[in-house]
């Protein structure tokens, strides 16, 4: 079972002191049995003057911090150690329900995967629902784990993976169009993709860990990530990263899940003051094994 240790700083940065309204993050990774949170620390500059924790409507832990100071920077420096034990890849039967597409929601699930099953962006012209049929064999049934996998590693290659700094997630057609985008856009093209087979998918936010030996096949490192998670019957929610091809929970650690990704925003907030008083945000994650954290503890020893 490794230990990773996530160091995920965010520090906003302004031309005069500013007053700061309510700031909202989702930074605790999700316990379960893949997961679990050894130890946690939040630092906060300027303190705020109160800090609470909610579960949000999906049960995602949600931080909340208001604020009594003035200041020219707001920094969240949060450290956070985890358990992580990746499950084993899932393989469905010939007698699972799911084993074929199309499959069969059961009548006492499908009330809650009705809002994971419906689109939730226009395809006015449809070439969304047009690239996913692609994927189909009309003349027999295919597995649908086959399917997926297709699916997941087609993005990856025909897509070109660029970093977006501007906030927000382009439109599924966009991508599409482009043939670019950032990991949550890739996340969301391929969710909705899949909402148009009748596919229950969502979105998930967290980070990726990105070894040393394969770093060169893993992009979406030094920032929060995103990547997707479908509901199949028998086998429950199951991980898709179409940015890095992988199937399952390997490298990828869990913090949100969501319907749409403006529900998984990692930080956000608002500051009390002019227009031009923003300059700068910096933001800077590092995912480490414990291996990597003591070599770097022994380091800074000698």
């Amino acid at each position: 079972m490794p230990l990773l240790t996530i160091h995920h700083k965010t520090e906003y940065r302004y031309v005069s002191p500013v007053a700061f309204g309510e700031h909202r993050f989702m930074l605790r990774p999700s316990d379960g049995h893949d997961l679990r949170v050894l130890a946690s620390r939040l630092d906060i500059s300027p303190q705020p003057m109160s800090l609470r924790w909610i579960h949000d409507v999906f049960g995602n832990s949600v931080a909340i911090a208001d604020f009594d100071a003035r200041a020219d920077r707001l920094i969240f420096d949060w450290r956070v150690t985890v358990e992580h034990n990746p499950v084993d890849e899932f393989a469905l039967t010939p007698d699972d329900p799911a084993y074929f597409y199309p499959f069969v929601y059961d009548d006492a699930e499908l009330p809650d995967l009705v809002q994971y099953i419906t689109p939730q962006y226009p395809d006015a012209e449809g070439k969304v629902a047009a690239w996913v049929r692609g994927f189909l064999d009309e003349n027999a049934l295919s597995p649908t784990f086959d399917i997926l996998s297709r699916i997941t590693h087609a993005i990856r290659e025909q897509f070109k993976y660029q970093r977006r700094h501007e906030p927000g997630t382009q439109a599924p057609s966009d991508t599409l169009r482009r043939g670019t985008g950032t990991c949550r856009d890739y996340a969301l093209f391929m969710i909705e993709a899949l909402r148009r087979l009748g596919i229950a998918a969502r979105f998930v936010s967290g980070y990726v860990f990105v070894p040393e030996d394969i770093a060169q096949h893993h992009v979406g490192g030094g920032s929060t990530h995103a990547w997707v998670q479908v509901y199949l019957p028998s086998a429950g929610w199951i991980e898709f990263d179409p940015t890095n091809g992988i199937v399952g929970t390997r490298d990828l650690i869990r913090v949100a899940v969501a319907r749409d990704p403006r529900q998984a925003i990692p930080l956000h907030g608002i500051y009390i003051g002019t227009q031009d008083a923003f300059d700068v945000m910096d933001v800077s994650v590092r995912v480490v094994s414990a291996e990597e954290r003591g070599e770097e503890l022994e380091a800074e020893v000698v």
